[in-house]
């Protein structure tokens, strides 16, 4: 992170009150009451013009649902004022799926401002005027926006400085190299018949580290194919990693 201040989240949405929500316990939690980021939920409704504190209206054209006003969230955004360094984000169904390589640009940076959408969605002009870029944690839908805001800062504030225990526990993981992680095992040595694989108990830290890259490998051939295939070096492989190898044993 280049800025001296701590990475800082800045949530607009209709219900500032879910934020903490589960980012105030455990590690996010920990880190959030030892300043080492800042959580701000603003609440979009605050911006409202009219005695009845309206956000929504009718989608022109016509068709169910409502569509969160313009000017309202525009207004939103604004009087936020955040720096002009910080990514503004709209959690959306139809946006950029969120990767890994994402959130470390964002752990990086001084932290977003991030959109909560409602509704049938969000008036395409404030989207283009206030520069929004939509993210999406999955392909489905949620009520709202604001279980995926928590999804994208969770993931964000666990690779900042001094929040993770070990620092490699952010490096050994799923996407960290573009693969799923390998299995883990822990004791009992023996659970149900089913013993933890002799080569990690081997002490040998070559061939451990091998078994993980297989092991990463054929999980990520089997499950996540879209994924092998932006491993090229990989290719010649893909073949024998078709089936995810048993973990019973060595194999």
């Amino acid at each position: 992170m280049t800025t001296s201040s701590p990475w800082r989240a800045t949530v607009l949405t209709l219900f500032p009150e879910m934020f903490p929500g589960p980012l105030g316990v455990s590690l996010a939690g920990r880190a959030l009451a030892g300043g080492l980021w800042e959580l701000e939920a603003r609440d979009i409704r605050a911006s409202a013009t009219d005695r009845h504190r309206s956000v929504d209206d009718t989608p022109a054209g016509g068709g169910p649902g409502m569509v969160l006003r313009a000017d309202v969230l525009a207004a939103a955004i604004d009087a936020a004022g955040i720096s002009a360094d910080r990514p503004k984000l709209l959690m959306s169904p139809r946006g950029r799926p969120l990767t890994q390589a994402r959130v470390v640009e964002l752990a990086e940076g001084p932290g977003p401002l991030i959109v909560c959408g409602r509704f049938e969605g969000v008036d395409q002009r404030v989207i283009d005027g206030r520069g929004l870029e939509e993210v999406s944690i999955g392909d489905y839908v949620l009520s709202g926006g604001e279980i995926a805001a928590l999804a994208l800062i969770d993931a964000c504030v666990r690779l900042l400085p001094g929040v993770m225990g070990k620092e490699a526990s952010g490096t050994e993981e799923s996407f960290s190299e573009g693969l799923l992680e390998y299995p883990q095992y822990t004791r009992p040595q023996l659970f149900e018949g089913a013993p933890i694989p002799e080569t990690l108990t081997s002490g040998d830290h070559a061939k451990v580290a091998a078994w993980r890259r297989a092991q990463s490998e054929a999980l990520t051939a089997a499950r996540r194919p879209d994924l092998w295939a932006k491993i090229p070096a990989k290719a010649p492989n893909r073949a024998r990693r078709q089936k995810t190898p048993k973990n019973k044993t060595d194999g």
